[in-house]
């Protein structure tokens, strides 16, 4: 079984194809991991639900999902992203609110777990420090935990002392070891490692690895849309610069 493993889409479908198609000339997949976060920023999040169900797949909810849908507050969001969400709002269907409403925080394939943010908050806490890694391994009843949210790849790896961040190395072909890991496979709608590139990970659990590949996509065609929805100027800007 291979799995693509995708985070953050973010309504961005030039995006998720270019990732869908790269991944198909590499191996091919038989199921998408959904991170969380498929809809909010970008101007297609019908039809990026849409390829996402017309796959096998398993997704959990981000916190831009459940604020799409009522379910979590924009309050907090800043003016863009709220917006943003608010647009989102009008676009979906009655289908596409139960679907994403019905997501869950936590999904669980072993030996991994799947989480947008964290196991102490999966819609909201930002994994990018020892303390917020440390605090999700003990609550991880599987060896590998998956996140996404923070928009950046990377490899934790669990130590006796402090947990270890370390580059999710781009094309590196990973054995899956012993060690515990958490892993970010970066953002397919919205990078923020200053890589406008697409970021995914491919999971196969025939050979025990994971690796990490980037793509281009047609970033002016998916600006061009969000003008067209009148969608903030500065989430059309970050697009290209990846940030």
């Amino acid at each position: 079984m291979r799995a693509l493993i995708l985070s953050d889409i973010h309504a961005n479908l030039e995006a998720l194809r270019a990732v869908i198609d790269d991944a198909s000339s590499r191996g091919g997949f038989d199921v998408l991991w959904c991170l969380g976060d498929l809809v909010g920023y970008g101007p297609d999040p019908v039809p990026c639900l849409s390829l996402v169900r017309s796959h096998s797949f398993v997704a959990v909810a981000g916190n831009h999902d459940y604020a799409s849908v009522g379910k979590m507050s924009v309050d907090a969001f800043n003016y863009a992203a709220k917006a943003a969400a608010n647009w989102t709002t009008g676009q979906l269907s009655q289908s596409d609110v139960d679907f994403l409403s019905g997501l869950p925080l936590v999904a669980n394939h072993e030996p991994f777990t799947m989480v947008h943010g964290s196991l102490r908050d999966p819609l909201e806490e930002y994994l990018l420090d020892a303390d917020a890694a440390e605090a999700s391994l003990k609550l991880l009843a599987t060896r590998f935990l998956l996140v996404g949210h923070s928009h950046f790849p990377f490899l934790c790896l669990e130590n006796e002392s402090t947990p270890q961040f370390v580059e999710f190395t781009e094309d590196a072909v990973l054995p899956l070891t012993e060690q515990r890991w958490i892993i970010n496979p970066g953002s397919t709608g919205q990078p923020r490692d200053r890589d406008p590139r697409s970021s995914y990970a491919i999971y196969d659990d025939q050979d025990a690895t994971i690796e990490r590949h980037r793509v281009e996509y047609d970033i002016e065609g998916t600006q061009s849309k969000m003008q067209e929805a009148h969608l903030p100027e500065y989430l059309i800007e970050r697009l290209k610069f990846g940030i």
